[in-house]
């Protein structure tokens, strides 16, 4: 049948549907489930590369522009802007529009028909504390979705879509934890699940509570990036003869994936050149001045994300810098990095703290604490969610796979009668 489920995400998607009454999730690129959120618009071919590929091409030095953590974008001003693209100016919806296309494409050759109706995954919020910019995110995403073919649309939080995947294997009523740690969101829900319930289309009783908050894997990167290496950029320095710092935006957007491309805009390189002239500390500054004329910021945020990820599992990484200057490296430990994210760790605790007090939950009431999320390797994180429900079982599903899975699962009992 033609239905699918969709976990668009920040960093990686996939796509779900049902063959032989089980939910499957579909080979987008190189044989894997897994479709990186990428975009790289080589200028050399004039073509749009996508997923590992545009990494590939970026890496490998290929003129061009990448594109990454577009879904950030959703339901802020940025959705509406446009940016720069081989000297034409290109509305991030059309980016977004091209990708969520290429990822239909995809999905429908691996799945040998054509996908109509789809239940796409949502955060449980695209953005804080703004219900007004949280529809809109939810809107702009159906509109595009739907002018990519999707003829029907639904939408699931996608903590709820992986407590449909784990309720597969469940065999008794239980209260479960769900924990779902993205690239650009830490969503969670507490429910009921049961095997006699999992068939069942209206499950909104099931649901005591959803709670998420705007944090994720990405702004990982983005703190240990400020902390660590921007330092070296010139951040913190002192214009001379005067008592004010160099201005931190910059810095700020070389650090946050969805915006690296700005720094590359050419009104903003003349800036540079005057800051440049005022900084005290030149040399450092001119690491920044090297980043923006050999557009190497996600060359930089690739490398900050290869050490944060060695300290997650091995305790200590490496931060490789020649893109700074040749031969730059500097060492990276655990506790670094857990100093830079500690508070994002404490807020995102500190939600799941909420999500129990007033759904009226007790620790001890919580049976099971199902983990997804490609950023849920973080020990540190993983360790305060744990503190907030101790005894519960812990149980970790498919990092990338989970969401998409109960996708497909909604999907079918959505659309499949």
């Amino acid at each position: 049948m033609s239905i699918c489920g969709i976990d668009f995400g920040t960093s990686n998607s996939t796509c779900g549907n049902f063959v032989a009454n089980r939910p499957r999730l579909l080979p987008l690129e190189d044989g894997k489930a897994t479709f990186p959120s990428v975009l790289f618009y080589d200028f050399e071919s004039d073509l749009v590369h996508f997923g590992r590929a545009a990494i590939n091409e970026y890496v490998s030095g290929t003129e061009g522009r990448l594109l990454r953590s577009l879904k950030s974008v959703l339901g802020t001003a940025l959705m509406d802007a446009d940016t720069e693209i081989q000297r034409r100016r290109m509305p991030f919806r059309q980016i977004l529009a091209t990708y969520i296309g290429e990822l239909k494409q995809r999905a429908e050759t691996a799945a040998g028909m054509p996908l109509r109706h789809a239940v796409f995954g949502r955060p449980v919020h695209f953005i804080d504390d703004d219900e007004r910019a949280d529809q809109k995110a939810q809107d702009t995403l159906a509109e595009i979705a739907q002018a990519a073919g999707f003829t029907e649309l639904a939408f699931l939080p996608e903590p709820i879509a992986a407590a449909f995947d784990y309720e597969q294997q469940v065999d008794r009523e239980q209260l479960v934890l769900i924990v779902d740690i993205g690239g650009g969101t830490s969503d969670f829900s507490l429910i009921r699940l049961s095997p006699q319930r999992h068939h069942l289309t209206d499950r909104r009783a099931d649901i005591l509570a959803n709670a998420g908050v705007h944090l994720g894997g990405t702004d990982f990167d983005r703190l240990l990036s400020l902390r660590e290496v921007m330092p070296l950029l010139g951040m913190g320095g002192k214009l001379r003869g005067k008592s004010i710092e160099v201005p931190a935006n910059y810095y700020h957007l070389l650090s946050t994936w969805h915006t690296i491309n700005f720094l590359y805009e050419r009104k903003l390189r003349s800036e540079l050149d005057d800051v440049w002239a005022e900084a005290e500390d030149r040399a450092s500054f001119g690491r920044l001045l090297r980043i923006v004329d050999e557009r190497a910021g996600h060359m930089l945020a690739i490398a900050v994300e290869a050490a944060k990820i060695d300290c997650c599992v091995d305790g200590a990484g490496v931060l490789q810098l020649d893109m700074l200057e040749a031969g730059l490296s500097k060492p990276l430990t655990l506790a670094q990095f857990e100093a830079a994210v500690a508070d994002a760790v404490g807020r995102i605790a500190t939600t799941v703290e909420h999500l129990c007090r007033n759904a009226g939950v007790r620790a001890d009431d919580v049976a099971t604490l199902f983990v997804t999320g490609g950023a849920s390797g973080v020990p540190q994180l993983m360790q305060a969610i744990r503190s907030q429900v101790p005894n519960a079982q812990l149980v970790e599903g498919d990092r990338f796979g989970s969401v998409g899975t109960g996708l497909a699962l909604a999907a079918q009992r959505l659309f499949g009668g």
